[in-house]
């Protein structure tokens, strides 16, 4: 390891021990997270319940496990389940949006006021 290696290995583990100012660039970026991360777990959630949903339809009407579960006509109801859980993934990033859209509304003010104090301070 040469000279260069050694110092820029010693300043990133030096800077993990230092107690970092918070700027507000930070501030900006936090609510920005504070805005995005709600609708993103939202639409994770929502989408891996509504593809469990799709996927238990598909496997009733596929195999025989309503057989040994005793549901009759599974074509019926995995068909009507499928569809269910289709129409959930499908109404997923309209949700998303809708979500991420009100969010966006409810912040806007102290986001752009935050971005405004920062560029200022760089001219």
């Amino acid at each position: 390891m040469n000279k260069n290696d050694r110092e820029f290995l010693v300043r990133k583990i030096r800077t993990q021990y230092t107690e970092k100012e918070h700027s507000a660039l930070d501030k900006l970026k936090a609510l920005d997270t504070k805005v995005k991360r709600p609708a993103s777990i939202f639409a994770y959630v929502f989408g891996s319940i509504s593809a469990l949903i799709m996927g238990s339809g598909m496997s009733l009407v596929m195999t025989d496990i309503a057989e040994k579960v005793g549901i009759g006509h599974p074509m019926l109801y995995g068909i009507v389940i499928g569809v269910i859980g289709m129409l959930m993934a499908i109404v997923n990033f309209p949700l998303y949006q809708s979500i991420l859209s009100a969010r966006r509304k409810k912040y806007a003010d102290q986001i752009i006021a935050l971005s405004d104090q920062i560029v200022n301070q760089s001219r």
